[in-house]
C-alpha cells in the first residue's frame, strides 16, 4: 500500500487522516451530547476539558489532512454522471467547512465562557473572544447545531459512497477503505 496518492486510488495518510478525523468527530460528537446532561462535579469538569482536547486534536489532524492534500493530491474521479458529481465535490466542500467549524466553535464557545483553554494539561491556547455571557449561550447553541447539521451531510456522503459500492458497483468506497481490493477499472462518463 503505498503512502502516496495514485491514479487510482487514496494512499494510506489520506486514508489514515480521513478515517482518523471521521472517528473523531463521531466519537467526540457523541461524547459532546451525553456530557452536557451530568450533574456539576469535578469528574463534569475533567470530562469537558477531555472533549475539548480531542476537538483541538481534530482540528489539528484535520490542518494536516488539508496540507497532504495540497501535496498529494486527490486520485481522479469516478466515472458517473456530471450531477453526481457536482454533488459529491459540494458534499466534501460542505463536509471540510463544518470538519474547521465544528472545533473553532468549541473554542470561541469556551472562550465567550471566559474559560481557560488547555491541549491535555500541556499548555494553553488563546481565548478566540474576550468573556461574553450573552454571546456564550448563542456560540453554544451554534456549536450543537453545527454538530447536527454535520451529521446530516455525513449521512449524504457515507449514503453516496454506500449508492457508489453496493449499486454502482464501482471504486468510489473500495479506494477510501483500508486493505480493500479495487474493482476492475471502467472508463468513461455515464450521461
Amino acid at each position: 500500500m503505498s503512502l502516496r496518492t495514485d491514479g487510482r486510488r487514496w494512499g494510506s495518510v489520506a486514508k489514515f487522516f480521513h478515517w482518523i478525523v471521521a472517528l473523531g468527530i463521531l466519537g467526540n460528537g457523541i461524547w459532546g451530547l451525553l456530557m452536557t446532561g451530568m450533574s456539576p462535579s469535578m469528574s463534569k469538569i475533567n470530562i469537558y476539558a477531555l472533549h475539548k482536547s480531542i476537538g483541538l486534536t481534530i482540528l489539528a489532524l484535520f490542518a494536516l489532512r488539508l496540507a497532504w492534500r495540497l501535496f498529494d493530491g486527490a486520485p481522479p474521479d469516478e466515472p458517473m454522471p456530471r450531477w453526481q458529481r457536482i454533488v459529491a465535490h459540494a458534499t466534501h466542500a460542505l463536509l471540510y467547512g463544518f470538519i474547521l467549524a465544528m472545533p473553532l466553535s468549541g473554542w470561541l464557545f469556551n472562550s465567550l465562557h471566559g474559560y481557560p483553554l488547555q491541549w491535555f494539561k500541556w499548555f494553553n491556547l488563546p481565548a478566540l473572544a474576550a468573556r461574553n455571557d450573552d454571546l456564550s449561550h448563542v456560540a453554544g447553541e451554534v456549536h450543537e447545531w453545527l454538530f447536527y447539521v454535520l451529521l446530516l451531510v455525513l449521512v449524504g456522503h457515507v449514503g453516496g459512497a454506500l449508492k457508489h459500492h453496493f449499486f454502482d458497483q464501482d471504486n468510489v468506497l473500495r479506494r477510501m477503505l483500508p486493505f480493500a481490493r479495487l474493482g476492475k477499472a471502467t472508463s468513461g462518463e455515464s450521461p
